[in-house]
């Protein structure tokens, strides 16, 4: 029962959104709008043939890669950050000027240094990916307990062990929160920099429709990339709940009590 409940909820207000879509269209030949049966339609034969292997496989997979280095990096860099006081001192200044710096501008000066090239595109989704990982890792190993700190300290837990047991787990449900994100903000950089520079791809492909007025097959790519951002959503929900089952174990008790 509960889970036909969340299946209500998921395919609910969208498909309320579709048909109140129909409904507007309806008797009516709209030139920048097309009616849900034709966009549906056109979706089918634009995307599913060539284009999968040439414009949304290589999108994605330049989005996995940016977006998994960022969270590597932000999360190692953040403990390291977080946990030694005079390197945040020292570090704090640079990385407010870097996080300041709108993604989108580093593009042309990423292209004269790197050439165009699918590493130019990662490291457009890295650079912005990063600093919500890594800023809110730094907060979380801040925010650790201290309690927890000496006690871990008096029985001598130190080294891996103590970034193992106590750091990791005390950090998770922040560094989650940068991680969910970073995930919005990769998909945005991942079509801003085919945008700028490509010759395929998913913003790439988009641009080429929007400039040559074929706005069904426009629009049917915008809605290939809301898909891809569902799917990121749901992987990330999944994956959440498992890392941090006793977190919301835990808030559950709260609640309840």
């Amino acid at each position: 029962m509960k889970t036909l409940k969340g299946i209500g909820y998921a395919i609910g207000l969208p498909a309320i959104l579709v048909l109140f879509w129909a409904v507007a269209t309806a008797g009516e030949a709209n030139f920048f709008v097309p009616t849900p049966a034709t966009l549906l339609a056109t979706f089918a034969e634009t995307w599913f043939g060539d284009r999968i292997l040439s414009d949304v496989l290589p999108s994605i997979g330049r989005l996995i890669v940016g977006v998994t280095a960022a969270i590597i990096i932000g999360i190692v860099a953040g403990l390291l950050i977080g946990s030694v006081k005079w390197l945040r001192d020292l570090t704090e200044p640079v990385l407010e000027f870097f996080r300041a710096i709108p993604p989108p501008v580093l593009v042309p000066v990423l292209m004269l240094l790197m050439g165009i090239t699918d590493s130019m595109k990662v490291v457009v989704i890295i650079s912005g990916c990063i600093w919500p990982v890594l800023l809110n890792t730094i907060e979380g190993v801040r925010a650790i307990d201290g309690v927890l700190s000496d006690s871990a300290h008096t029985y001598g837990i130190t080294g891996r062990a103590r970034i193992r047991h106590l750091v990791l787990p005390s950090a998770s449900p922040q560094i989650m929160a940068g991680v969910r994100q970073c995930l919005s903000i990769g998909l945005i950089l991942m079509v801003i920099s085919e945008m700028f520079a490509s010759s395929s791809g998913l913003g790439f492909t988009i641009v080429q429709f929007q400039r040559s007025f074929a706005i069904p097959e426009m629009w049917s790519g915008i809605v290939i990339l809301g898909l891809i951002g569902v799917a990121m959503s749901f992987i990330f929900q999944f994956t959440e709940r498992r890392i941090l089952r006793w977190y919301h174990g835990l808030r559950e008790v709260e609640n309840a009590v």
